[in-house]
């Protein structure tokens, strides 16, 4: 039991690293791509075949 002294405080931080790393991506527009989801969506290229 004395190893959740360290493990608790471990994970609280690695969590609020990805949190920040998350809304540091809202900020910078990370996940806007409109113009990329249009193109995609209206697009008959389907890359099923694999690559030699």
């Amino acid at each position: 039991m004395d190893v959740l002294i360290y493990l608790i405080p471990a994970s609280l931080f690695l969590g609020g690293i990805g949190l920040a790393a998350f809304f540091w991506a809202l900020k910078n527009n990370q996940f806007d791509d409109p113009e990329g989801d249009r193109h995609r969506i209206l697009s008959s290229d389907w890359d099923d075949e694999p690559k030699p």
